[in-house]
C-alpha cells in the first residue's frame, strides 16, 4: 500500500526536519509553502498551490504562525475528510487565540491561571484595583512570549493599560504564577509527551527559548502528562506544544502552540522529535487506510453473498495439499456447499465444475 503525504508550512527549519523524516516512512512527500497557497471558495472549494489544484494525499500536515490562521482553517476544512490531518480546522481558531483557548480549556476542566477580560478601559481599571500583584497582561494573539507584559503594581499596570487603550488592542489580565522564571514545554505527539523545563534569562519573566530561555529535559508525572494530552485533544490537535506552570495549586496550562519549534526541545532532550512526528503521521494514516480497505472488503463481501441466485466469478490462486485442492472460504460461503454434502465433479483439462448432488 503506497502512501502519499504533504506538509504545508512556512518552510522553517522545524518543518524541513519533519518533511525529511516523513520521507523515511511515506512513499511520496511533497512540501508546500503556505505563502503560495490559495483557496477558491464556492460549490466545490479547492486548495491551490501557485494556481494549480493540489492533488489528493493520504496525509496532510498543515501548520504555520497565527497570522495564517484563516487560511489554515480554510485549507483544513476543505481537505480534512479526504486526508488524515493531525490538527482539526477549529483548532486554528481556538488554539491560536488565548481567550478562546482559555474558554475551551475551562469548559473541559483543564487547569489554567485565573484570567479576566475587560470590555472597556474603565472596567479594566476596576479589575486592576481589586486583584493581587504581580499580574500578566497579554494580547489574545501571539506566540513565543510576544505580546506578554508584566506588571508588579497598580501603577505599572495602569501605565500599560493607557498604552494598550491607545493602541485599541484587546487584552487579557491574568494572575501571575511565581515559578522563578521556569515553565514546562510539553510536546504532545498523539498520546506521547516529551518535555523540557525552560529557565528565563536573568531579568526576563518569559521562559520561551525564543526569548533567551534555556531548556533542560524533564520527566513529567502522570498528572502533568494527562493535563498536556487532554489540553491538546480539547483544542483538536494531535501534535502541539503545551506550556505548563508548576504552581502551589498544581500544574496550570498557560498556552497551547499549534506550530511549536523543534530546535530547542530536540537539543534539550536529545530526542529526534521530527522522527516521532513523522512516525505518528505514518501510523495514523496507515491505520485509517487499512480500516477503509477492510470496510471496502466487507462491503464487497456483502454484495457478493447477498443474492445466492446470481452466478459469481472469483479470480484467485488455488492451494494444493498433496492431491487435494483447498477452496477459498468465499467459495464455500457463496455456494453453501458443506463438507458433508455429496457433490458431482465435472472435469476436463483446465476446468473443474463442482455441483451439489
Amino acid at each position: 500500500m503506497k502512501l502519499k503525504a504533504a506538509i504545508i508550512s512556512l518552510g522553517s527549519t522545524s518543518s524541513k526536519w519533519i518533511a525529511k523524516a516523513m520521507k523515511k516512512y511515506f512513499d511520496e512527500v511533497d512540501e508546500y509553502d503556505i505563502r503560495d497557497i490559495e483557496v477558491n471558495l464556492g460549490k466545490k472549494p479547492e486548495v491551490l498551490h501557485k494556481g494549480k489544484i493540489i492533488p489528493e494525499y493520504d496525509c496532510v500536515y498543515a501548520k504555520g504562525s497565527f497570522r495564517y490562521n484563516p487560511l489554515l482553517r480554510a485549507i483544513t476544512t476543505i481537505i480534512y475528510n479526504k486526508s488524515y490531518m493531525p490538527i482539526a480546522a477549529t483548532a486554528f481558531t481556538i488554539g491560536q487565540d488565548k481567550l478562546l483557548t482559555q474558554l475551551k480549556l475551562d469548559q473541559n476542566n483543564i487547569p489554567m491561571p485565573k484570567t479576566y477580560l475587560a470590555s472597556t478601559p474603565k472596567s479594566a481599571r476596576n479589575i486592576l484595583k481589586k486583584i493581587n500583584y504581580p499580574i500578566i497582561m497579554k494580547f489574545p494573539e501571539g506566540t513565543q512570549g510576544k505580546g506578554v507584559m508584566y506588571a508588579d503594581s497598580f501603577a505599572s499596570a495602569s501605565s500599560l493599560l493607557d498604552a494598550l487603550t491607545a493602541l485599541k488592542q484587546p487584552f487579557l489580565i491574568q494572575e501571575y504564577v511565581e515559578t522563578g522564571g521556569v515553565d514546562i514545554r510539553a510536546f504532545v505527539i498523539g498520546d506521547e509527551v516529551i518535555a523540557m523545563k525552560r529557565k528565563a534569562e536573568k531579568g526576563e519573566e518569559r521562559a520561551n527559548i525564543h526569548a533567551g530561555g534555556e531548556g533542560i529535559p524533564v520527566l513529567l508525572d502522570y498528572e502533568q502528562k494527562k493535563i498536556a494530552v487532554n489540553a491538546a485533544k480539547t483544542i483538536g490537535a494531535e501534535i502541539c506544544g503545551v506550556d505548563i506552570l508548576e504552581s502551589i495549586k498544581g500544574p496550570l496550562v498557560i498556552e497551547v502552540n499549534l506550530s511549536p519549534g523543534l530546535q530547542g526541545i530536540t537539543a534539550a532532550t536529545n530526542i529526534d522529535i521530527a522522527d516521532k512526528i513523522a512516525r505518528l503521521l505514518y501510523e495514523k494514516t496507515s491505520s485509517i487506510k487499512k480500516s477503509e480497505k477492510d470496510k471496502g472488503a466487507t462491503e464487497i463481501m456483502k454484495v457478493i453473498t447477498e443474492d445466492n441466485e446470481i452466478e459469481k466469478e472469483i479470480i484467485t490462486n488455488l492451494v494444493f495439499r498433496g492431491e487435494k485442492i483447498l477452496l477459498p472460504e468465499l467459495a464455500s460461503k457463496i455456494s453453501k456447499i458443506k463438507e458433508e454434502d455429496e457433490v458431482c465433479l465435472k472435469l476436463k483439462k483446465g476446468k473443474i465444475v463442482i455441483e451439489k448432488s
